[in-house]
């Protein structure tokens, strides 16, 4: 399984750059499209309720990577908040920390989040194509090293690489 992904950036700033800090579920997913049961569907609004990142679904291309601020995904336990990123076919998100709940959805659905120790802001913009490698927890671009990432535990590596935690729980069981 690759534990490499390789894909255009999203870094998620404020209007000065910074990356963004404390996205909740209400702006990852706002919850007037809750309604919305098929997954295909809900990408399209993905990040719709954050300011300054509301034409991101609509721009939005499989494999791209996401890089967030601190506490990502705060807020209630909205599964929507993980699966319209699926929908859209990121690869994976990267951000300084998770919200409890949300980092819990996310790894039971397989989807890999990261957790961002560095990144040279000044060598990573919207747009560039970066390679995030999970067995050396480096970001690099143009081969080039400019971030780290913490390492997966490794049951959330294991629920990844088997696809969801219902996967797992199956490879595990011996079914």
């Amino acid at each position: 399984m690759s534990h490499t992904y390789e894909g255009r950036v999203w870094v998620i700033t404020d209007k000065n750059g910074r990356l963004i800090d404390d996205v909740d579920t209400d702006q990852i997913f706002h919850n007037s499209h809750l309604a919305i049961t098929e997954i295909s569907e809900m990408g399209q609004h993905a990040l719709g309720n954050l300011d300054g990142w509301k034409t991101f679904a609509g721009e939005a291309a499989s494999g791209d990577i996401l890089i967030f601020g601190e506490n990502f995904g705060s807020g209630s336990s909205r599964q929507q908040a993980v699966d319209c990123f699926a929908a859209l076919g990121v690869s994976c998100i990267v951000a300084k920390s998770f919200g409890a709940i949300y980092k819990r959805n996310a790894i039971n659905s397989g989807l890999p989040i990261l957790e961002l120790l560095d990144v040279d802001m000044g060598e990573v913009s919207t747009g560039d194509r970066i390679v995030v490698n999970i067995d050396a927890c480096i970001i690099t671009k143009d081969a080039a090293p400019i971030g780290a990432v913490r390492p997966m535990s490794k049951v959330q590596r294991e629920i990844m690489d088997a696809g969801n935690i219902f996967l797992y729980a199956k490879h595990i069981g011996g079914d």
